[in-house]
């Protein structure tokens, strides 16, 4: 009897999240005010585990805009979707069973040029 094959997720589904994105510069590992695991970009909120109820077990939540988003959302609809309680952020859904390292490189990458522009837009506001 044939066995089928399951998503293979660690033990901690953030641990492939950290090692890749602790490699993108000034990012930090931190933790959300509900315990869970972030990566940050000086202070900014690049990806983070899924909290609200909506999403599903093991899923990642990153910053991107809203265009990118779209694409992602119709180019790969198996790994990357959105809820109604997220639908209004610039963020995306990823099930972290579905995404390679690769792809997850990609995608922290666009969201840390998006937070890097972001904290570069705080840094002008706070020189006025």
């Amino acid at each position: 009897m044939p066995r089928r094959s399951t998503p293979r997720v660690p033990a901690d589904p953030f641990d492939i999240v950290r090692s890749v994105g602790l490699a993108l510069p000034d990012v930090e590992a931190a933790t959300r005010y509900d315990g869970s695991p972030v990566l940050k970009l000086r202070g900014v909120f690049l990806a983070g585990l899924a909290s609200d109820r909506s999403a599903e077990p093991h899923t990642l939540v990153v910053r991107v805009d809203f265009d990118e988003r779209e694409r992602l959302l119709e180019d790969a609809p198996d790994t990357y979707y959105v809820t109604d309680f997220y639908r209004s952020y610039p963020l995306v859904l990823v099930r972290l069973s579905h995404v390679d390292r690769d792809a997850l490189h990609d995608l922290l990458s666009v969201s840390w040029r998006l937070s890097i522009a972001k904290t570069r837009r705080g840094a002008r506001r706070a020189l006025r």
